[in-house]
């Protein structure tokens, strides 16, 4: 079964991704939902990452990097991606909504498609799934 989990657009650098997963990955194995295991596929890591100026509160655009299968990667495509956006940024042109990999070899993140709105997602409802909310009170006595 294949479980997805998103979240808020929180995370400030490679470092607290690292950590975010790191911490995750606890959570899934104490609870036996997976075994935690990066490398085999059992969990991995879509990190998307976007730019901003400091001081701005407007998120710059995103790119989503699929399929990250170790701490290490994720912390290694998140930083390349930065310095990547800073410097197209820099030289005074914009950044596309992309969809990345990560080529490890080489150490830099590498287009797989182009998403320039919702529709290119091609999101359709799936009616036999049902969208679970947790409450705090569930989440406070699990902890």
């Amino acid at each position: 079964a294949l479980m997805e989990i998103v979240s808020e657009p929180d995370l400030r650098s490679s470092a607290e991704a690292a950590e975010c997963m790191k911490k995750l990955r606890q959570i899934l194995r104490y609870i036996g939902s997976c075994d935690g295991d990066m490398e085999k596929g059992s969990l991995r890591c879509d990190a998307n990452v976007s730019v901003r100026l400091k001081g701005s509160s407007t998120f710059g655009t995103r790119c989503e990097i699929k399929n990250l299968n170790s701490i290490r990667y994720i912390v290694q495509a998140i930083d390349y991606e930065i310095q990547r956006q800073i410097e197209i940024l820099e030289s005074g042109e914009g950044i596309s909504q992309d969809t990345l990999l990560f080529d490890v070899a080489s150490g830099k993140t590498k287009v797989m498609r182009n998403k320039e709105d919702a529709s290119d997602y091609r999101y359709f409802p799936e009616p036999d799934l049902l969208p679970v909310e947790v409450s705090q009170d569930k989440i406070d006595s699990i902890k």
